[in-house]
């Protein structure tokens, strides 16, 4: 019976685009046990995956699980983060192993020189690259997350207006210059008809209610009031979703749901963008600034002080594209 452990220790999105990879593994080498090395703060996002066999974890450093990853005997490793740490486990372990392209000069070209030198492909497809040696091939049926059940909404807990349907709107991301400024949220929601609820973490939540009190009545504020699977069972149960480069965005996708992405200072070329290979995403973007993008990840504030890759979205195609009918 092989071992196999994937690595991938951070964030919520990249983990999810992980997710491909394992499936594949598992029905490709049905006899195979999957293992998966993550933060253990992500645990969640992975712990009903019927794929993996274990889960792995650190808190801090990898010295807290090298031992126990050694008593498994693993038969490869599938690295998908492709940094210091998980050198460390390969070199720990001393076993056959591969790692994902990560385009690191590629990206450095285009911030700084403004020089295309991106292969236009996503990264769930560079993911897939570690795993050719063992004739593991993408299936083609997309992302997958799963809920654990005791996580999983009732639409009937929501108000009134949201128990017929709504539109998710994620308002923040890691990075603020991937979010959509709270005066364009608020601006954008006053075009839409269709109730909405506001996701988003704990941090989020002060903004959430700012906007609610801008908007009143046919918004309701979930920003904070859940944890990652129950905003997975939220995103889950919208009509479409509304979202700037974030985890919910891909969490999104593996529920194929409509999904509009909004991109500030990083750009869709960096593979990233919503992986549905059936489509059902629409891009919002500004194009043709030449700032952008500033960053492969983000800043707490526009270098350029103007922020015009997030002022300048176009409010009018998101809201047309949210009024949609399915």
């Amino acid at each position: 019976m092989p071992k196999i452990l994937v690595i991938r220790f951070s964030s919520i999105g990249d983990i999810t685009l992980t997710t491909p990879v394992v499936r594949c593994i598992k029905k490709s080498l049905p006899d195979a046990e999957v293992h998966y090395l993550t933060k253990k703060s992500f645990v969640p996002v992975l712990a009903e995956n019927p794929y993996i066999y274990k889960i792995h974890t650190i808190q801090n450093t990898v010295s807290e699980v090298i031992d126990e990853l050694k008593n498994e005997s693993f038969d490869f490793i599938a690295d998908l983060h492709h940094n210091l740490r998980s050198l460390q486990v390969k070199r720990g372990l001393k076993t056959a192993s591969s790692s994902f392209p990560k385009l690191n000069i590629e990206k450095w070209l285009m911030v700084n020189l403004k020089v295309d030198a991106l292969p236009r492909v996503h990264i769930v497809d560079r993911y897939f690259e570690t795993v050719k040696k063992l004739n593991v091939a993408n299936d083609g049926l997309g992302l997958d997350y799963f809920i654990p059940e005791q996580d999983e909404i009732d639409i009937n807990s929501l108000p009134h207006p949201q128990r017929d349907g709504y539109i998710g709107f994620v308002t923040g991301a890691k990075h603020f210059t991937k979010q959509l400024p709270e005066s364009k949220i608020i601006s954008i929601c006053r075009k839409i008809s269709a109730p909405i609820i506001l996701l988003g973490g704990a941090d989020e939540a002060q903004k959430g209610e700012r906007i609610v009190q801008a908007l009143g009545k046919g918004v309701y504020n979930g920003c904070g009031k859940y944890n990652i699977n129950q905003s997975a069972s939220l995103v889950k149960q919208a009509v479409r979703i509304i979202t700037p480069d974030t985890g919910l965005m891909h969490i999104a996708a593996a529920f194929k749901k409509d999904i509009i992405s909004v991109w500030g200072n990083t750009i869709p070329a960096f593979g990233m963008y919503p992986y549905l290979p059936g489509g059902g995403s629409r891009i919002i973007e500004v194009a043709g600034l030449e700032c952008r993008p500033c960053s492969k990840l983000g800043f707490d504030s526009c270098p350029k002080k103007h922020f015009n890759c997030m002022m300048q979205i176009d409010e009018e195609e998101i809201a047309q594209w949210a009024a949609k009918r399915s």
